[in-house]
């Protein structure tokens, strides 16, 4: 029986692949054909098609050209070693995309960007440790900061993260009775209650002057990362109603401000 030789046609075909493909694979050296004709027909035997159907599952599993190439010189005990390694990092992938689809999902429905998990197993660094990084730079210097630092650096690591999820919880709970009185006027005895109790929260990690106040609500209204937070408690108007609460706690009259 005389030895089949397919055509490019043929290939693909029988293969799906496309021509440009085929050709690149001929060019590198990945798959070269098994003759090639005086008029330039490049013709493919049975074994050249078996390594091409393997390059095409290598591919399939997500590995590059370059070490498809390299796999294409091993034994098939050494291929399927290599395979095996492979199906773990598939496995963190899978993983890793099972994450990001929940995260997507919760921003999706409202879940504020400081509450999401993206950042596991990664030099990047969680959105809540970036919060802290980047008030260390703006308050480092800062007496209330860097007492601040002392009383979280006394609690483990496993308090420090049961301190932050009581904090975040607490501080929602305060704001959402906030919205809820939204309609009386921010100097009201009800109002400025919950605003002690917003200063409470904060009084966990440090002692609150007057000063560092003004400061955090200020930074409410003007760093716009805030209004989606805000967003999830009240309507458009409640960031200026809290803005106005609480400089009517510190003296400020709460004075109209105009929200970037």
């Amino acid at each position: 029986m005389k030895t089949p030789y397919f055509t490019v046609k043929d290939i693909i075909q029988i293969t799906g692949i496309t021509k440009r493909a085929l050709h690149y694979y001929d060019k590198t050296d990945l798959l070269k054909p098994s003759k090639v004709e005086d008029n330039g027909y490049r013709y493919y035997d049975q074994e050249a098609l078996g390594n091409l159907q393997m390059i095409l599952l290598f591919k399939e599993m997500n590995f590059s050209l370059k070490d498809i190439s390299a796999m294409m010189q091993l034994s098939k005990g050494e291929q399927k070693d290599i395979l095996r390694g492979h199906r773990s990092t598939l496995v963190q992938r899978k993983q890793k995309l099972e994450t990001i689809i929940d995260q997507l999902d919760e921003y999706v429905g409202g879940t504020d960007i400081s509450h999401l998990n993206l950042f596991g197993n990664s030099p990047i660094l969680s959105i809540q440790e970036q919060y802290e990084s980047e008030a260390k730079f703006v308050y480092g210097d800062t007496e209330k900061y860097q007492e601040f630092e002392a009383n979280v650096s006394q609690l483990s690591a496993e308090e420090q993260e049961q301190a932050y999820q009581q904090f975040s919880v607490n501080m929602e709970q305060v704001f959402r009775e906030l919205a809820k009185h939204q309609d009386l006027p921010p100097a009201s005895g009800e109002v400025q209650e919950l605003v002690r109790e917003w200063k409470s929260c904060l009084e966990q990690f440090m002692v609150c002057d007057t000063e560092i106040l003004r400061c955090i609500a200020e930074t409410y209204t003007t760093d716009r990362r805030y209004a989606g937070y805000f967003d999830q408690f009240g309507d458009e108007d409640f960031l200026r109603f809290l803005y106005q609460a609480i400089m009517v706690y510190v003296g400020g009259g709460g004075e109209e401000i105009d929200l970037v």
